[in-house]
């Protein structure tokens, strides 16, 4: 099924007017889909298509070679994971997905105080032997991020919050650009089964999604209907979507949409996938205005750390 996702424009959020417009455009958006494209959202396509090329370079290698960054050897969850090394949706498709990726954090040194104290997700990222590929990584992990606090401030318009509600928890913000490989996939028959697809049907871990393609499509959004919607591939916006840490802050006014992928070109696809969260120790009990009167939060407690640790241990076995 096809239909329209909205589209936010970027252009003028520099300009609180427009900001505000923004911002209800962002509430709309996630109080339907949970998904959005941003377009004029100011990060140049050379800085994207540079690390589309530098991740489709390194997802060539040996796997030996590959796996000398394997993520199994950092002790932070960075480095490069193979086909079905991770599992998300284990109920349908509990031998994992079909899709090879990396993950790529904030690199800290490891005189940084968070990682002396030993603070889980925290630490240096694993580099392949590229000389150009951490250069080129880190200047798009350093656009994203740009754009990911405009996002947040977008959202607390939203919310009804001051723009910059949010800037107290987002200081020195846990984020991960995770460039994804999928290779073309056919059942026996020449067609692909519901329980055999690239990526399972999930909803994502954190705060905020921002996702850049090339020209292959294979998003796929569940609808309230138990229809999927296919997301065009566009490569000049950004898909962005919220996940559950977002979700669960909101006390689910905001919806954590779940999604697949299904590679059905007959080609290799790539992504660049960039996972933004707040720092660690970000508090998650509901943001103002969103518990109704006379409700209760629909969560327990937790932090921004606490929350995205159980989500990962749940999707890679390395971790258990």
């Amino acid at each position: 099924m096809t239909e329209p996702l909205p589209i936010i424009d970027f252009a003028d959020f520099s300009a609180l007017s427009a900001a505000r417009h923004i911002g209800r455009d962002i509430d709309a958006a996630c109080q339907t889909h949970g998904f959005f494209f941003v377009e004029n959202h100011g990060i140049d396509r050379s800085v994207i298509d540079a690390a589309f090329t530098a991740a489709s370079r390194f997802f060539d290698l040996p796997v030996a070679e590959k796996n000398k960054i394997a993520i199994e050897k950092s002790s932070c969850h960075r480095g490069w994971f193979g086909c079905r090394g991770e599992v998300l949706d284990m109920a349908s498709q509990p031998q994992g997905d079909i899709k090879e990726g990396l993950k790529i954090g904030r690199d800290l040194a490891v005189e940084h105080p968070r990682v002396q104290a030993k603070l889980a997700l925290h630490g240096p990222n694993q580099w392949p032997d590229d000389a150009h590929f951490k250069s080129t990584m880190q200047a798009c992990y350093t656009a994203f991020e740009g754009l990911a606090h405009q996002l947040m401030q977008g959202f607390a318009l939203a919310l009804g919050l001051p723009q910059d509600h949010f800037a107290p928890v987002l200081r020195l913000p846990m984020a991960t650009l995770g460039p994804l490989r999928y290779p073309p996939l056919f059942d026996i028959s020449g067609n692909i089964g519901d329980h055999h697809i690239s990526a399972g049907a999930h909803t994502d871990f954190g705060c905020l999604t921002l996702l850049a393609q090339q020209d292959i499509a294979g998003l796929e959004i569940a609808l309230a209907d138990d229809t999927w919607l296919e997301v065009p591939a566009d490569n000049q916006r950004l898909v962005v979507n919220i996940g559950d840490m977002l979700a669960r802050w909101t006390n689910d006014r905001y919806r954590s949409t779940r999604h697949r992928v299904v590679n059905r070109s007959g080609k290799i696809r790539h992504t660049l996938a960039y996972f933004f969260d707040p720092d660690p120790a970000a508090d998650l009990t509901p943001l103002p205005g969103c518990v109704p009167e006379g409700d209760t939060p629909h969560y327990p407690p937790a932090t921004c750390l606490s929350h995205l640790l159980a989500k990962i241990d749940a999707s890679f076995a390395y971790r258990n």
